[in-house]
């Protein structure tokens, strides 16, 4: 049960967070930019994307963290 657990919270990590922040990275440079969006762009979206998506996805949305601060 426990490695199904650790699938769940990469998968909610990829698809949640690094995919739907490329995505809503990209939707916002063709909205608000005249830019042309390029493979380099994209690139670095994914690299931006990577680090909010683990602030977000694997610190944040773990409760298991909170509980422990709480009884120190």
């Amino acid at each position: 049960m426990k490695k199904n657990k650790k699938l769940e919270v990469f998968l909610e990590f990829f698809i949640f967070g690094v995919l739907m922040g490329v995505a809503e990275d990209l939707i916002a440079i063709e909205l608000a930019t005249d830019a042309r969006v390029t493979w380099k762009t994209v690139v670095i979206i994914v690299l931006v994307a990577i680090p909010f998506a683990i602030i977000g996805e694997l610190i944040v949305d773990r409760k298991e963290w909170l509980k422990k601060i709480k009884k120190s």
